[in-house]
């Protein structure tokens, strides 16, 4: 794999949550420590890892949503800790999120559809006129209808939530994309639906994308290579298949033996 196959790189990433004390010596957290990995073009990674391994603060670090402490991060040739605000606004366009819980990400007081149209107005991606028939399209591209653009987000379900965070994120036509437990939330049949739209979209539009979650079912049937997170460290990395068959670390080890039963995704996600 050469350089230019490689979307993003992230070397020794840390985040460090320092508390003031009352006579001037305070505490320090150390919520991500020295994680490294690199993302190929076209390529969904997955960070793995149990609640409060540091995988969430990983991706907003990716995105500059958390500033951190220390580390490198490269995304298409832009050292991404270096830009001035200005610049990362418009890069921002170029990388966006899906949070765990889309709908505590709208504006209760819009209607979804003004929401969705809002990075396309933002970035001056298409004439004003052209505006209402994109996002019509975006709606009914993850699985939604026109009428339905005029709605408030809490006159939605939990899966029809995620489907408008997706419809949000392209809207900005995004290079890169972070998937923060898109289905952790949702019922093992809309799980399915959810994943098998990311992935009809990701090959539609050549999305690159990383994926967190604590769901070794998701990882699998998504991923083509992991990095499994502990205490904010990662542990373990490398192609999916391995980090299942032939774990090394024992951290991976107990994640895959908290599984009841080894089965494939296509059985967990029926």
């Amino acid at each position: 794999m050469s350089a230019r196959d490689v979307l993003l790189d992230v070397q020794e990433l840390r985040k460090v949550y320092r508390t003031p004390g009352v006579l001037g010596k305070g505490t320090e957290f150390v919520a991500v420590h020295g994680a490294s990995f690199t993302v190929n073009r076209g390529e969904t990674f997955g960070l793995i890892g149990e609640s409060g391994s540091g995988k969430t603060t990983v991706g907003r670090m990716l995105l500059r949503l958390l500033e951190p402490t220390s580390g490198y991060i490269e995304f298409d040739g832009h050292e991404v800790l270096r830009l001035a605000r200005p610049q990362l606004r418009a890069l921002r366009r170029r990388m966006q999120i899906v949070f765990q819980d889309s709908g505590s990400a709208f504006n209760p007081r819009l209607s979804v559809g003004e929401q969705v149209a809002y990075p396309m107005r933002k970035f001056g991606l298409h004439p004003k006129n052209e505006i209402k028939p994109r996002v019509i399209e975006l709606l009914e591209q993850v699985g939604l209808s026109a009428d339905q653009a005029q709605r408030y987000p809490h006159e939605f379900s939990g899966g029809q939530r995620q489907r408008l965070g997706i419809a949000r994120a392209l809207a900005a036509q995004p290079d890169f994309v972070v998937l923060d437990e898109p289905t952790s939330a949702l019922d093992v049949s809309v799980q399915r639906q959810i994943l098998d739209l990311l992935r009809d979209l990701q090959a539609e539009r050549g999305l690159t994308v990383v994926l967190i979650s604590h769901n070794l079912a998701v990882i699998q049937h998504m991923c083509s290579r992991a990095a499994v997170m502990h205490h904010g460290a990662i542990v373990e990395a490398g192609p999916v298949d391995e980090l299942f068959g032939a774990p090394r670390s024992e951290i991976t080890r107990q994640l895959l033996d908290a599984v009841l039963e080894p089965v494939a995704v296509t059985e967990v996600l029926s």
